[in-house]
């Protein structure tokens, strides 16, 4: 879609979205559900394998977005960026798992939006127990100190009519306990009916993998059912703003760490009943996750601090980006610096370690992701193709830019190509601008004290 129809269905989102703080009695309940290394397969986004009939509502009653993005491909790193509204690499939180040992404190003009929710009068939990059968992770994980984050781990525990801001994170689609239990269910995804990207080998062990991820996120659609139920029961809905999204982007190789579309590409879906959203609406605006820390300040009739790079995605402070930045750095004991700018159409990535490979040592990688065995025996006996062999190259490209539009997958580097130089200058020039107007911390070698590995 041509990037003048999206600007035009901005406007309309926003004049569907009245002055909705002038209207509220009490300042709306905030709600923010994240699926833990998820990308944005779902029924709703065009997954037809899938079955996830509690997310498809909440984005038939909502604004579904489908070019939101993360500021960083792994957890930490983006859970520091938008619990602050402010990208990680500003705030020297970079570093995946970082400053865990030495009090590290975020910079004067970045604060956590549990902070400024409180100060507005908000009760912050971070949600554990919903149902007898379904909880929380209480996951944090964020690069710097934060001695108390939340007040508390319910709704239930505020005061009487207390306005909330509540974060609860399902692990399902995460490494780990959740994929075992995802093969319980009764339905399963047939591994044989989905469809590769075609940078992975078509091998009974990939297919495998990909499926069991697939219906670890069936699994965490049940749980966010749960969770809408609890509300509603508690008499909660008719006022309370939800956000559904995840913190990063899949966990299968060429995804999680990666600035690729499958590293930052998440489901983003806003739910407000209370607040005049119009139903089903589709956006394709490019958006951040950042965005979604400005939109909840704005909701809750906070003053937006002036230092910040998330912007209100409704209302009359809304403004619609032409780009986003993703970046990575430091992933467990893996080194590597990669900065990124994704358009509606174009993604160009500049890797400042590109003598380092794609497959340089990983623990967390070389244990929880099959394929990756499976690529290397195939690499090894030389039966992988020219996509394929991508992720098994001996090093990365300095620049890399893609025709999203064309390319989704992002497999034909046209950083060479002649016809495309235009828009290779542009994109680059725009990051250089960012890393100097941004102050990237990410030029600076990182101390050892601030390691955690």
């Amino acid at each position: 879609m041509s990037t003048a129809l999206s600007r035009r269905q901005f406007a309309a989102s926003l004049a569907s979205a009245p002055a909705l703080l002038s209207q509220a009695k009490t300042p709306p309940n905030i709600v923010w559900i994240t699926g833990e290394d998820m990308g944005p397969q779902l029924t709703c986004y065009g997954f037809p394998h899938m079955r996830t009939p509690h997310l498809d509502r909440l984005a038939g009653e909502g604004v579904r977005f489908t070019r939101a993005f993360t500021s960083a491909p792994v957890c930490s790193s983006s859970r520091s960026g938008f619990i602050t509204g402010v990208f990680q690499t500003t705030t020297g939180t970079h570093h995946h798992r970082s400053h865990r040992k030495d009090g590290y404190t975020l910079p004067s003009f970045a604060r956590p939006i549990m902070d400024r929710l409180r100060d507005r009068g908000y009760f912050t939990c971070n949600v554990r127990q919903i149902a007898p059968d379904v909880q929380g992770s209480g996951k944090t994980d964020f690069n710097f100190r934060a001695d108390k984050p939340f007040d508390g781990t319910h709704w239930n525990q505020r005061q009487k009519n207390q306005p909330f801001f509540a974060h609860i994170n399902f692990t399902a689609p995460h490494k780990g306990p959740s994929f075992p239990r995802a093969r319980k269910q009764k339905y399963l995804v047939d591994p044989a009916r989905i469809e590769l990207p075609p940078y992975w080998p078509d091998h009974p062990t990939v297919r495998d993998e990909y499926a069991n991820y697939l219906d670890a996120i069936n699994l965490l659609d049940t749980e966010v059912g749960a969770t809408l139920d609890s509300l509603k029961k508690d008499g909660l809905l008719e006022n309370t703003l939800v956000f559904f999204f995840g913190d990063n982007g899949r966990c299968l190789i060429r995804g999680k760490q990666w600035c690729y579309d499958a590293g930052i590409h998440i489901p983003l879906i806003a739910w407000w009943p209370g607040g005049g959203l119009k139903a089903g609406q589709v956006r394709e605006d490019p958006v951040s996750a950042l965005d979604m820390t400005a939109t909840s300040l704005w909701a809750a009739g906070v003053d937006l601090p002036e230092k910040r790079d998330g912007r209100p995605l409704f209302g009359d402070k809304a403004s619609p980006r032409e780009h986003i930045f993703a970046a990575r750095d430091r992933c467990d004991m893996t080194l590597d610096r990669i900065r990124s700018i994704r358009t509606a159409r174009f993604k160009y990535i500049r890797n400042f370690m590109s003598e380092r490979p794609y497959t340089q040592w990983n623990q967390y990688i070389e244990r929880q992701y099959p394929t990756l065995g499976v690529m290397k025996e195939l690499h090894g006996a030389g039966k992988l193709n020219a996509n394929q062999s991508l992720f098994m190259a001996p090093r990365k490209p300095d620049e890399e830019l893609y025709d999203v539009s064309t390319d989704p997958h992002e497999v034909n580097n046209l950083a060479s190509a002649r016809e495309h130089q235009g828009t290779l200058l542009d994109l680059r020039a725009k990051l250089d601008r960012w890393l100097w107007e941004s102050d990237d911390q990410g030029r600076f070698p990182e101390s050892s004290a601030a390691q955690q590995l």
